[in-house]
């Protein structure tokens, strides 16, 4: 298997040869930024909300945009060329950069670290499309500023052990009673009235890029939307279930907490939202 070449502080390498700082702040704090950008036809899908969201989520940790969005948007490409990617993903990281260990930020004269890589994945016809998917649900154990795309992925990871554990897929997390969000993903539901919901933006859960397209496409196709909290027990009894996410566009949820949703299979109106997803975006794609 032929090594990938990655991005990290101005240099294109060999994989092995990518090195980072012991020093550096996104190790030590997770004091890190990301974004995943889906790849189709080696074109890059919703480039310029994942670009928006990465400049807030630096703004929010008072962190400047050290590289201006055409030079990472050119980095981006030639990493597609360089890999040979078809179809699947490019991960961006910045960090503050490297500094002494120390809780205060250094000043921003520190370079930040800025680190990009591939990953080839099946994107467009997937087995959680055709499947759908089990998840559990969980305490929602994350910090309170789940609106910034932080590197402090750990609780998310744990929930998705617990799912892993339970010989589910996936959870959903949940807090006051209420669910926030899956370990990776928005969560949504479609009522038996037809009514799709799904919790309103705020600090209690990401903003997804894809979420926002979702709710864009279903009010175009006249679909009722709600935004606001929801219950595990109000998502068991509701016709469709599905997540969504940058790499997998809308997910089909078929059970939770044992419990099937509608007939235990992908619901249409997922899959149709689905469907029209894939087909605008690739429409847009750069």
């Amino acid at each position: 298997m032929s090594k990938r070449i990655v991005y990290v502080n101005g240099e294109f390498l060999n994989e092995d040869n990518a090195k980072i700082s012991i020093f550096d702040r996104g190790f030590l704090f997770a004091d890190a930024v990301y974004e995943v950008t889906a790849i189709i036809d080696g074109k890059i899908i919703e480039w310029e909300g994942h670009v928006k969201r990465l400049e807030r989520s630096l703004n929010e940790l008072e962190m400047v945009m050290s590289m201006n969005p055409s030079d990472l948007f050119s980095i981006h490409k030639q990493l597609i060329s360089k890999n040979n990617l078809t179809e699947g993903l490019i991960y961006l990281q910045i960090s503050r950069g490297v500094a002494d260990r120390d809780f205060e930020y250094p000043e921003n004269s520190v370079q930040q670290t800025i680190v990009m890589f591939t990953q080839v994945k099946s994107l467009a016809e997937s087995n959680i499309a055709k499947n759908g998917i089990k998840v559990i649900s969980v305490p929602d154990i994350r910090w309170n500023r789940r609106d910034i795309k932080t590197v402090q992925l750990l609780p998310p990871s744990m929930c998705k052990m617990m799912a892993k554990k339970s010989g589910k897929d996936d959870a959903w997390m949940v807090e006051n009673g209420f669910v926030t969000e899956g370990t990776s993903n928005n969560a949504y539901i479609i009522s038996k009235d037809n009514v799709l919901v799904t919790r309103n933006l705020s600090n209690d859960i990401l903003a997804g890029v894809t979420r926002n397209s979702i709710l864009r496409y279903a009010k175009e196709t006249e679909i009722k939307i709600e935004e606001r909290p929801f219950t595990i027990d109000e998502a068991i009894n509701a016709s469709e279930a599905f997540v969504s996410s940058a790499t997998t566009f809308i997910g089909p949820v078929v059970e939770i907490d044992n419990n099937m949703i509608g007939d235990g299979k992908p619901g249409p109106q997922s899959l149709r939202l689905r469907q029209i997803y894939i087909e605008e975006s690739l429409k847009k794609a750069l």
